[in-house]
């Protein structure tokens, strides 16, 4: 799996807590940096740690897999693509609490980040370097969630379903590139 691969899996992932950080963005009634900030080690935190607990899962099993493995990453990342396209058709910002509590973005950040432990998993079969994978993942995630608290502040949940629909778009996109990557060998 390649460098850009990874990048497009990690904006994927990145689209939860992107669409999060915008609602959290939307409830605070003076912008903090520090709470965009907390926000982004959150989000990016969980995102970085997931993948690597999922790989841990994958190793184990792996050599039952192996001759199947394309498969079963295509319909992994398959399913969480089409997860987050149906979740963008629910309502916006369901979130309107304005805590950035311990208890509160934990909770937030374990909920946005369980993809990633299933898309760690995939790694696994594809001998990735989980390391940089995962510190992929985190650092743009942190990114996106740091950029969500400051737009949801300013502009509102205009583009909350627009990054659900994306992020689903591209993790079936590489779901089908891995598929047909190992049908034309």
């Amino acid at each position: 799996m390649g460098i850009f691969e990874l990048i497009f899996i990690a904006v994927g992932l990145s689209m939860d807590a992107f669409a999060v950080s915008i609602c959290k963005g939307l409830s605070m009634k003076k912008m903090s940096y520090k709470n965009a900030v907390v926000a982004g080690c959150f989000f990016g935190g969980f995102q970085a740690l997931m993948p690597i607990i999922g790989y841990i899962l994958g190793v184990q099993f792996k050599q039952y897999i192996t001759k199947f493995d394309h498969w079963v990453a295509f319909a992994l990342l398959t399913i969480i693509g089409i997860k987050m396209i149906w979740e963008a058709h629910k309502p916006t910002c369901p979130i309107t609490d304005d805590s950035f509590g311990f208890k509160n973005m934990t909770a937030m950040a374990v909920a946005t980040s369980i993809d990633a432990l299933a898309v760690g998993v995939t790694f696994a079969f594809f001998q990735v370097k989980i390391v940089t994978a995962a510190s992929i993942i985190g650092i743009i995630t942190f990114i996106f969630s740091f950029t969500g608290v400051k737009i949801g502040h300013f502009v509102g949940a205009k583009f909350e379903s627009k990054a659900e629909y994306a992020g689903g778009f591209m993790l079936i996109a590489i779901g089908i590139k891995i598929l047909a990557d190992h049908l034309m060998k």
